[in-house]
Parts: structure tokens; C-alpha cells; sequence
């Protein structure tokens, strides 16, 4: 009989912490969420909020909602103040490399090493998304910080399907049939290109496609550029200075350096040029300008070789992470694994347009579908590796906008040679030269 009450003890005990886990469970919980404004997942996110609360009524989800340049600086704030727990975080990139002599590391590096973010290594919602996606935009050293939830592209070019059948013209698959086809264009009056050249920033990133199909491997690159093995003004790069170039001053259309970024979809859809070199980002601007526009999209041909320009370069957008100090933990991992089950992740895939992340998505869009082709060759952008030495100049990047009407630059060899010593400045000042 003695021998059975040790026993009796331990069944009394586990039914006391069951029965303790289950009225915890049930404790009013407040989960603090932090997203960034984006019209479609935020619309997105209150429904699966609410949805959310249907099923588990004993957690209520505060949400707020903040501009992208400033998810960074809130988050910073919020994760020292201790008043968050779920947290929108975009792809982790520009890591500081061992050859980056003194550069400044990124938040979210910065914040791993301070312990803000949880470890969700071993977590089972992981495990629905590629696994090369979490290593890619989610892990720091051997652990998973964050799970992204879709990637962009913007090496692509659009076309205007129409006027292309109407002069004949192929698509374009090497930088000489790009030539060829913004010629035929603009013989006939019509712009080649257009872009939102008063925002500046489309400029350069429509010609990052260009960039890549020359330089492929934009983590190489970024490393021979510190190293010295890469100059802005050594052969290779001369080439990709000329033919931006041609493609800032010959294939923009005249007036494209006074278009906003916001009206540039629109006037592609209205027809009044033939191409628009942008992100996948655009394609629903130009279905809601002109829903019965019939138009393509394709890898930017910078390279003369056909193989060398059939892929895209892009970047990972929106994730999630835990504060590590959430008084909340149970609650939101609940949160991330709800969201991460299929059916609300395709959902979501199909309410903002990215990419996938998770392997069993489908993108049924246009866009989705036109990427699809060369989806296998889907490679991480320039942008998200470069890390600018301490001290480097103005002009120390490979920035079609640089050239007029979009800046002052004209000569090719000229901005190529102040480029690399901008960089050269920057370089020097961290070995202490």
C-alpha cells in the first residue's frame, strides 16, 4: 500500500499541472503585433486576426501598423521597451562579412546579438517553408530567428504584348535585341521605356537586372568590390556603365526623369511606351490602370548571352519574429504556427502577390505565372548584400541613374573612374591608410 502512494503523488501532481497548463491557457492574453504598411497584407491580417480570436477567444490582438522606412526603428524601440511580441520583420540581408573591415552590422543583427529576438529553431511551423528560403532570410549563425513569408522580384522587364505583334518585334533575349527592339520603337515614335524617374530610386533598380545578368553572383561581386578583385572602372564594369548609359539616355523615353513611381504603371498600361522595367511589385498598378492591357513580363537581357540573363534577381520581403521577452511566448508561437499552416499561408500568398515561401503555394496571378518560368533561377539582388565601407563616396555604387537626365553624370568612363575612387576613399580609411 506504501508503495502505491508515491504513485497516487505523481498522478495527483500531473493532474494538477494538466489542469494548471489548461487554465493558463485560458488566461486573457494580450498579443502585440507590429506590421508595416502594406495595403494588402494589412487588410489580410485583420481578417486573419479576427479569425484568429474566433477560435482561441481568450487572445485578443492588438495590432499596429507602421510605415516600412520606419518597421526598423519602432521595432528597435518597442523590442528595449518590452511592449511587443509578434513582429514583422523584412529578410535578413547586408550581414556584415568577415572582409568587411569596421562596417556597421544591421538592426536585425544588432538585435539577435542582444538577445530582443526569440530562437525559433525546432519549431514545427518552420518546417512549411523552403528551407532555403529560412536559410537564406531568417537565420543568423546556426539558428532560426525569423520565417520570411515571400520574395519580390525586380529584374523584369514588362511589355506591351500588342505592340509588339503590332511591329513585329521578338522578345528580347541578349542586350543586342533589347537595342534592336527599343530602335524599332522609338523609329516609330513611340517611347521605348518608361520608368519613375522622379522618384529616382526606379531608375536603378529597373536597370538591376542589367547589373546582374553581367555579374550573376551579386554575393561575389559585392566581395570582389571590397577586395579589390572587381573595380567600377575595370573592363567588365565598363561594360555595365555604358549600357546604362544607353539605357538611361536611348531607351527611357524624354520626360521619364519627371514621372513619379506611383504614375508610371499607368502610363505603360495607357500604351504610350512599349516597355517598363520594374518590379513584380507593379503588376497589380497595371491591371487596376487598364484591367483589359495585355502585357508580359521577362528577365531585364543585359548580358549577350541568352543564358546568362533567363533568371531573376529579387530580394525577401515580410517575415515574422518573437520578442524574446514576451511575456506571451505560448501565444505567439500559437499565433506564427496558425498563420504558417497552409491554407492561411496561401491565402495570404494570394491576397499580396509574393512569391512563395512555402513550397505547397501556388502564386495563380499573372505575374505568379510569368515568373514561374524562370523561378529556378530566382538569385538574391546586389542591394542585399552590399554594405558601403566606412567613408566611401557619393558615387561608389552601380547606379544607372547616375547618368543625365537623372544626375550629371554623361561620360561612362568618367563616372566609372570617380566611382572607384569614392570607393577607394572608403576602402582605404577602414585598413587605416
Amino acid at each position: 500500500m506504501n508503495k502505491l502512494r508515491p504513485i497516487a503523488f505523481i498522478v495527483a501532481l500531473s493532474l494538477i499541472l494538466v489542469l494548471g497548463v489548461q487554465v493558463a491557457a485560458q488566461d486573457a492574453v494580450t498579443l502585440r503585433v507590429l506590421v508595416h504598411q502594406n495595403p494588402p497584407m494589412v487588410e489580410f491580417m485583420e481578417q486573419f486576426n479576427t479569425a484568429f480570436t474566433e477560435k482561441y477567444p481568450n487572445i485578443t490582438i492588438d495590432m499596429a501598423v507602421v510605415n516600412a522606412n520606419d518597421l526598423a526603428t519602432v521595432t528597435q524601440t518597442r523590442l528595449s521597451a518590452g511592449d511587443i511580441d509578434v513582429i514583422d520583420i523584412f529578410g535578413f540581408s547586408n550581414s556584415v562579412q568577415p572582409y568587411m573591415s569596421g562596417a556597421t552590422p544591421p538592426n536585425w543583427q544588432v538585435m539577435i546579438e542582444a538577445g530582443l529576438l526569440l530562437d525559433l529553431t525546432g519549431q514545427p511551423f518552420v518546417e512549411n517553408y523552403d528551407p532555403v528560403a529560412i536559410r537564406d532570410s531568417g537565420m543568423y549563425g546556426d539558428s532560426v530567428y525569423a520565417i520570411n513569408l515571400g520574395r519580390v522580384v525586380y529584374s523584369g522587364i514588362y511589355y506591351n504584348k500588342d505592340m509588339f505583334a503590332e511591329f513585329g518585334v521578338e522578345i528580347p533575349t541578349t542586350w543586342d535585341e533589347l537595342v534592336a527592339a527599343c530602335e524599332v520603337f522609338t523609329s516609330e515614335g513611340i517611347g521605348c521605356m518608361t520608368a519613375g524617374g522622379a522618384d529616382g530610386w526606379p531608375i536603378f533598380v529597373g536597370a538591376y537586372g542589367l547589373l546582374g545578368s553581367l555579374f550573376p553572383d551579386q554575393a561575389a561581386y559585392v566581395e570582389g568590390l571590397w577586395t579589390g578583385d572587381i573595380k567600377f572602372n575595370d573592363e567588365q564594369s565598363l561594360v555595365m556603365w555604358e549600357r546604362m548609359k544607353v539605357y538611361a539616355q536611348n531607351m527611357m523615353e524624354r520626360g521619364a526623369s519627371g514621372i513619379p513611381g506611383d504614375a508610371a504603371p499607368g502610363r505603360f498600361a495607357s500604351g504610350a511606351v512599349a516597355m517598363f522595367p520594374g518590379g513584380s511589385w507593379y503588376a497589380s498598378a497595371i491591371d487596376a490602370a487598364e484591367p483589359d492591357f495585355e502585357w508580359g513580363y521577362i528577365p531585364f537581357p543585359g548580358s549577350d548571352d541568352p543564358e546568362a540573363n533567363a533568371g531573376w534577381f529579387g530580394k525577401y520581403d515580410q517575415g515574422w519574429a518573437i520578442a524574446a521577452g514576451s511575456p506571451n511566448v505560448e501565444a505567439s508561437l500559437l499565433y506564427l504556427s496558425e498563420f504558417s499552416e497552409p491554407e492561411n499561408y496561401q491565402a495570404f500568398a494570394n491576397a499580396v502577390g509574393f512569391i512563395p515561401t512555402q513550397p505547397t503555394a501556388t502564386l495563380d496571378t499573372q505575374i505568379g505565372q510569368e515568373i514561374a518560368v524562370y523561378l529556378d533561377n530566382f538569385r538574391v539582388g546586389y542591394e542585399q548584400y552590399w554594405v558601403a565601407p566606412t567613408g566611401t563616396g557619393q558615387w561608389a555604387s552601380p547606379f544607372a541613374s547616375f547618368f543625365a537626365p537623372f544626375n550629371e553624370w554623361d561620360d561612362a568612363a568618367e563616372l566609372a573612374d570617380r566611382a572607384q575612387a569614392d570607393l577607394q576613399s572608403g576602402l582605404d580609411e577602414v585598413a587605416g591608410d
